[in-house]
Order: C-alpha cells, then structure tokens, then sequence
C-alpha cells in the first residue's frame, strides 16, 4: 500500500472499483437489481477501500450487499451465491505481509474471475480513471446499501457448514484436544461458530493471536504455510494443554494449515497436499457411507498439485480432473463438472488451500477446519489412529507420494526464456515451417535416467497425451509451464512465477516405499538443476522452499 498508479491506495481501488462497476453493468443481466457483494478484513485501510468500492458502485445505482464488520473472505463468493449477486469484491491480502493489501474479484457465478473478464475489466478500468466522488459515508447513508448480516445469510452459510457433519455425536462426546490460532486475523469468530455447528468442543484459542490485529506482532509473516516458525506459540500452548492437533487459518481464514504431535513427542507440520489426501480421503469415505457411488463423485486439484487423489480415482472409480493454479480454476472446473452431473466433493491446491463440498467454490478455511477435526475424532476415537497413521494407512493401499518442491532465482527475463526455448527445442535448435511453433519439437527424452513417458507444454500450447497434441488446460504465452511425466511415476512442474524472479519447480513420485520414493525423486530432482536449468552453467541461486 503505497501512493502510485502500480499500487494499492484510495484512488486505485477507487479507479477498479468503477471500471468493475460498468463492466458488471454491461455484462451481467439484471445487475444493478441483484447488486454486488463487498467484504473487508482487517488490514490497514481495509475498511476505507470497502467503502470507495461500494461506493462506486452505489454511484451507478447497484444495490450493494455491504458486510460492514470484519468477514473471512469465502462469505463474499457464499452470498454471492445465496443472494444471486451480479459479482463481488473482497478487501483482503490474504497470507501477505503487513504492508500489504489486495482486491479480489468474483463474478456472478461466485468464483473468481478468469479470462476474458480479467482483460474485459482491465480495460473498462483504463475507460473510467476520472474518479465520480470520494464519499466514504455513502454506506451509511444509501438505501441501495444493505449489510448481508440482516438478511440471515451468515446464518445459513453455518447451517451448510453444519450439514457437512456426519457423527454430530460423536463430536459432542470426544476429548481430543484441539489448539487454534488465527494469526491475527479475522478467522477466531467464524471457527467457534463452526465448531458449535459440528458440535465439537471448544478449541483452546491461542490467546496472542485471536484478535484481529494489522501489524501481527507476533509473527514475522502471518503464513501458517511457513511451518513451525509461524506455529511456535500455538505449539507452546498445545504442550501446555496436552493438546495433540493444532488448527490454524492464515489472516482472511481462506487456508487451512494442521500440527499433529507424534508419538515421539515431535510435532509434523502436515504440508498441503498431505492436509489434501487426508481431506480428499475423508470426503470419499463420507460420501460412499451416504449412499453415493463413485461413478457419482469427482474431486479437484491444481496440476502443481499431488496426484494422490489422481490415483484413489484410477483406484476407486471416481472422477479426478486438475486445473490451472489457482481457485480461480480450480472452481470453474468444479462448476463444469457440475454441469456434467458430478458431485464435486472435495478441492484443493497444494498452498494449503481447500474446499470441502459445495458451499463456496473457493478454498475456505472454515468449513475444511470444522470437517478436518470431526475426522480426527473418527480416527483417534473410533479408529485408534493418528492423522499420520491413517496418511501412512493411505500410502500403502495406493502408494507413496513424495514431493520435492524447489525454484530457483533468476532477474534476466530473457535468460528465462533461453532455458525454456532449449527445453522446448533442445541445444540445436531446428527451424520447421511445416511446425506451428517455429521449430521442431525436442524435449528430453530422459530424466534423471527415467524415460519421458509424456510433456504438456502450456505455454506454446503442447500436449503429447492428446489425440490432436492440444491441451484441454488453458493455454497462455505470457507465463512458462511445462508438466513432465516420467516412467518411474515422477510428475513435475516448472514454470515461472508472475510476481517473483523464480523459475518454480513441482515435483513428486508415487512408489512402493517412502525411502525409495525419496532415493528415485532425488535423482530427478538433480536432473532438473543440472540437465534442464544448468543452473549453474547460468549463473541462477537455488533455493529450498520451507
């Protein structure tokens, strides 16, 4: 947040906020009559951008569904949908520093926009920079604006949380112990009404970081993906309570983060796609003890993503798709597969992002923590197990994920795409008029000594599985991803980061055993430094992802 036309202040969001309004007016039926939806969390200036964006649009005449105190950010794309919004926008940086700040937009099918409204709205924005006014007081005084609360909505946003809970019961009864931490932020209201929902016991609050507070005092990055580090008192505050699972949502309490103390006193961080597979599991088991059939169900994930849910579908029979990055695209998938008479159970990216059911089409930390801790009561209550335990139960019956996620630093975009065109067309490259990308194809053959098995090149628009070698993912020039698949059952990802010097890598191997899924990952993982980066051939800083 800072003055300046590339930064987050008054007049910029004010700018967006008017370029949105005529684009949603143009091309959303009945628009201004079913309004839009705005939410804000508490980061500095949260509040005063909210009200120029419902400003802007009470200007045109939009009704405007107006959250007036402090929400978690899936209640804007929730009311959207349970009031039939023409669209909305949430005031939230999510995980990111203190300076920070953002605006996210959803359009009226409650997921967030994708092409081509992200480039319809960029340019209705350019259309309409002069500012129609500065009025910060226009929600209090307009009777388009209504705040969703009195009309019930967050009320029947936890009657669908509480309809995700199977052994009410059983919740009520448990003495597990559950620690929560809210960094911060927004999230400590909205995980004790869920909790009440499932009717679980109380959690035991991590006090120094319930309350919302914009400058995190207690934290150096309000990320409860960074580990331990981001954990250390919620940790302290299990130990002193005998607690055995920590929860902990990051600021706009969209994302999910889970600690299990170990038998050995150790606590495991789960990653994102370990909290993925345990969830994704969780969602099946429930769904066939309903009645459902697999043939009925399908479940999401990012392609950077494990492919564990991949394989329990090869397994079970239940359908699997990946997506691009992002909820983005991960809710529009889950909206076509809707359309195709698929119950979407289950959705996640490995950001520690999740969504369990159909209440939003968007990762939701709320509904996923109150779903994550009725499970873990199954398992240590019913089961006699750990979460580890049953994740380990997972990997035998259908083999062990491991990843190795890493990138490397990188300035010289031109150099970036030196690398990527010698992956693409190998050291010699051979022009081709017959080839629609200019020259002959040539991307290794082996990595790490396993076989190339396929390549889906999204960027140039590449895929060798295909009929027609075209991708069914979007395709886009103006990032790199490439996606390998190896015979040794390796998948992974490289592609460039939109905001940082990195070129990333994602990867991850299915085996037998962990250590040797471990050893053969290690090979490729090396490959990938060495034989495609050459890393140090171009002078480029690998670093370890935490």
């Amino acid at each position: 947040m800072e003055a300046g036309f590339s930064r987050m202040n008054d007049l910029t969001v004010l700018q967006a906020s008017q370029g949105l309004a005529m684009y949603i007016e143009q091309n959303v039926t009945d628009a201004k009559t079913r309004g839009v939806v705005v939410g804000h969390d508490h980061r500095h200036n949260s509040d005063s951008f909210a009200r120029l964006t419902a400003a802007a649009f009470l200007q045109r005449g939009f009704k405007v569904w107006y959250y007036k105190d402090l929400v978690h950010t899936p209640l804007v794309p929730y009311t959207i949908k349970k009031l039939n919004a023409a669209g909305g926008v949430m005031i939230t940086a999510s995980h990111n520093p203190k300076d920070d700040n953002g605006y996210k937009v959803y359009w009226e099918n409650a997921c967030q926009i994708i092409p081509p409204h992200d480039e319809g709205i960029a340019a209705s924005i350019l259309q309409h920079l002069e500012p129609w006014g500065w009025d910060y007081d226009l929600v209090d005084s307009s009777d388009l604006c209504v705040d969703p609360r009195d009309q019930g909505v967050i009320d029947a946003y936890f009657e669908e949380v509480a309809a995700l809970s199977s052994y009410s019961e059983d919740n009520a009864n448990s003495k597990v112990k559950f620690v929560y931490t809210a960094m911060h932020g927004v999230g400590t209201p909205f995980a004790e009404r869920a909790f009440e929902a499932f009717k679980l016991q109380p959690f035991i609050p991590v006090k120094e970081q319930v309350t919302p507070d914009p400058d995190f005092p207690t934290v150096a990055f309000p990320n409860p993906e960074e580990g331990k580090g981001s954990l250390s008192l919620a940790i302290q505050e299990a130990d002193k309570n005998d607690a055995t699972l920590i929860l902990a949502n990051d600021p706009d309490a969209d994302r999910l983060a889970i600690a299990e103390k170990q038998k050995n006193g150790e606590w495991k961080v789960f990653t994102g796609n370990q909290i993925g597979t345990v969830l994704g599991a969780a969602s099946y088991e429930k769904a066939i003890a309903s009645g459902k059939t697999p043939g009925q169900l399908a479940m999401v994930a990012s392609t950077v993503s494990s492919k564990f849910l991949e394989r329990m579908g090869q397994v079970e029979g239940f359908k699997f798709e990946e997506s691009l990055t992002g909820f983005k695209w991960i809710g529009n998938m889950a909206k076509q597969l809707e359309k195709e008479n698929y119950d979407v159970v289950f959705s996640f990216e490995e950001a520690i992002g999740f969504t369990v059911g159909d209440i939003v089409k968007d990762k939701d930390g709320v509904s996923a923590l109150a779903f994550f801790s009725e499970w873990a009561v199954q398992l240590y209550d019913k089961r006699g197990l750990t979460v580890y335990d049953y994740l380990e139960q997972l990997y035998q019956k259908y083999g062990y994920f491991v990843s190795d996620n890493s990138y490397f630093i990188c300035h010289d975009k031109s150099l970036i795409q030196t690398i990527f065109h010698r992956i693409r067309f190998g050291d010699q490259p051979e022009r081709s008029e017959e080839s629609s990308f200019g020259y002959v194809l040539s991307y290794p053959k082996a990595i790490g000594g396993y076989k190339v098995v396929s390549v889906r090149d999204l960027t140039i628009g590449f895929d060798s599985t295909t009929p027609d070698h075209q991708p069914t993912l979007p395709v886009s020039s103006s990032s790199e991803m490439i996606t390998f698949r190896l015979e040794n059952s390796t998948v992974f990802t490289i592609r460039t980061s939109g905001t940082e010097p990195k070129i990333k890598y994602y990867s991850e191997l299915r085996g037998d055993s962990e250590e040797q899924s471990k050893r053969d990952l290690a090979k490729v993982v090396e490959s990938i430094g060495v034989d495609l980066m050459e890393y140090k051939k171009n002078g480029l800083e690998k670093k370890k992802e935490d």
